[in-house]
Formats: structure tokens, C-alpha cells, sequence
């Protein structure tokens, strides 16, 4: 059915947004101010500029922003330094990935994170070998919702986007794909799309866990004998 599955990867192969949630909030205690789940859930799934402009009107301007990310950027730096991930895999991403790997399955990452990054925290969960392409935030002009970041996944893994389908967490990402011509399949994180983007994916998933029963009808690929 598919040739390729391209993946979100912020909330949807590692989890991330729980940790950088937690930190935005201590971050802004620094300053007295309480930033409820609520409130910091409006910028998931949103471009960085379009996110520092609510998170700066949140915290009292641009000053009171730039405190609270150098102390969010301390934070998950520290844990790093304890010799952790700095976030973990997600339940069953690794799993998946093995079995597309199992039947020759091509797989890219189409994420709103640099290049640099979505190696360096792929590869510190080692799971970096499963992919063939990579496309990141900083190689393209528009982010997601555009479609520009999966068009360029497509194009380096040379699968045409309507033999590919996405995995993602977010409406914006999800829009991002279908804009782009492929299916999209949604697990949702932190926020769960709206029914309006619900209603248009292929299919939604609780887990990745559950996307592995579904590799023999969705990649009917060669399997590879190791």
C-alpha cells in the first residue's frame, strides 16, 4: 500500500514535549508567574516564531521570554549532563521502525528541529539507523502547516509523497502532510488534533505500539532475512 513512512518526530518517535512543557513552566516560576497546561499547550505544534510570540505574551514580553528559554535550555541541559537522553523514545517507536527496517521499508523524518538536532537525539536513542533521509526546520523557509518539510523528505528518499504516509502527533503537521499528497496517520501527544483533521487521516493510533500489527497490510514490501 505505502513505499515510505515519513515521521514527526517532537511528540511523536521521542517524548519530548512533557519535559519541555515541565521546564517552560518551572521557567516561568522564575519570574512568579504560573503557566497552566492550558496555556502552554497553545503552542504545540506551532512554528518557533509563532511560538515565542504567545509564550512572550504569557511571561510579560520579550525580555521575561528570553530569561525563561535560557532557563528551560539549562534545564534539559542538565539532564544531559547526568547522562540521560535528553528525552526518551516513545512507547513502540522503536519496535516500528525495526519492522519497516525488516521489510526494506524506506524511512524519513520530516521535523520543525534542525537537521542537527534530529540526529543528535535520534542517534543518542539509537535508532538513527533506520532512517534513509532527513529533512529539518532549518533547511526550509515555511514550516509545517506548509507542506515544504515533507515535500523535501520525499524528494531525498525518492518516493513520490502519494506512496508515502506520514506519522504525526499534530494538527499542524497533519496538515503538512495531506498539503503535501500523502496519508497521514495520527498519534496524538500532548494535544489531540481536531475532528476536522481527525475525519482526513488514514487512520489514528493510540501508540506506535499499534502500528506494528498493520506493517504486513501497509508496507507489503520484501522481508529481509537477517
Amino acid at each position: 500500500m505505502f513505499a515510505a513512512a515519513i515521521f514527526d518526530m517532537d511528540g511523536l518517535l521521542i517524548d519530548s514535549e512533557r519535559p519541555i512543557m515541565a521546564a517552560w513552566i518551572e521557567a516561568a516560576r522564575t519570574l512568579d508567574i504560573e503557566l497552566s497546561h492550558a496555556q502552554y499547550l497553545q503552542v504545540v505544534g506551532l512554528a518557533i516564531a509563532e511560538s515565542e510570540l504567545i509564550l512572550g505574551t504569557l511571561l510579560g514580553g520579550p525580555e521575561a521570554y528570553r530569561h525563561a528559554i535560557d532557563h528551560v535550555r539549562k534545564l534539559l541541559q542538565l539532564q544531559r549532563a547526568e547522562g540521560l537522553p535528553m528525552f526518551p523514545i516513545k512507547p513502540g517507536a522503536a519496535e516500528f521502525l525495526g519492522a519497516l527496517r525488516q521489510r526494506g521499508t524506506r524511512c524519513a523524518v520530516a521535523s520543525s528541529s534542525t537537521s542537527g538536532q534530529i540526529q543528535a537525539c535520534l542517534g543518542s536513542l539509537d535508532v538513527l539507523h533506520h532512517f534513509d533521509a532527513f529533512a529539518g526546520g532549518d533547511e526550509v523557509v515555511r514550516a509545517k502547516p506548509d507542506p515544504a518539510l515533507y515535500l523535501l523528505a520525499a524528494e531525498r528518499l525518492g518516493v513520490d509523497p502519494a506512496q508515502c504516509v506520514a506519522f504525526e502527533d499534530s494538527e499542524n503537521g497533519a496538515k503538512a502532510a495531506l498539503a503535501a499528497g500523502l496519508r497521514v496517520v495520527i498519534v496524538p501527544d500532548l494535544k489531540h488534533p481536531p475532528a476536522s483533521i481527525v475525519e482526513r487521516a488514514f487512520h489514528v493510533l493510540d501508540s506506535l505500539h499499534e502500528a506494528v500489527a498493520h506493517v504486513p497490510r501497509w508496507f507489503p514490501g520484501q522481508v529481509i532475512r537477517t
